[in-house]
């Protein structure tokens, strides 16, 4: 699956408001579908490479021999969900931004665990 579909496929879920894949080395996203007015899709990429390259050198300082599969950040109306690309992929993250009153959180990871599995970059 491409980047478009992927990200199309991301914003298949109920309550969904934007999607992007981004590579967190950067900052930039690779591909954004949604958003608008209400969710600016650079902006939410570039702060959430922070989000994901603190939490990835916390790991390390920490001597965790482990990896980060999700992030979850939950506002007072969205979910914001970061899911880490494995491996070839390893520097990039699916981002999924979710309208909190209208989504299922689980079938979102689910349905971002299925797009990693099939995103071909």
């Amino acid at each position: 699956m491409n980047i478009d579909a992927a990200l199309k496929e991301a914003t298949s879920v109920d309550g969904a408001i934007g999607a992007a894949l981004v590579d967190y080395e950067s900052g930039m996203a690779l591909g954004t579908v949604g958003g608008g007015t209400g969710l600016d899709l650079e902006v939410a990429a570039a702060g959430n490479t922070e989000v994901v390259r603190a939490k990835v050198r916390t790991l390390s300082m920490l001597g965790l021999d482990d990896t980060v599969e999700d992030i979850l950040i939950t506002l007072g109306t969205q979910y914001h969900l970061i899911r880490l690309l494995s491996g070839s992929n390893g520097s990039l993250f699916l981002y999924l931004a979710l309208d909190r009153s209208r989504s299922n959180l689980a079938l979102a990871r689910h349905v971002l665990k299925r797009v990693e599995a099939e995103l071909e970059v």
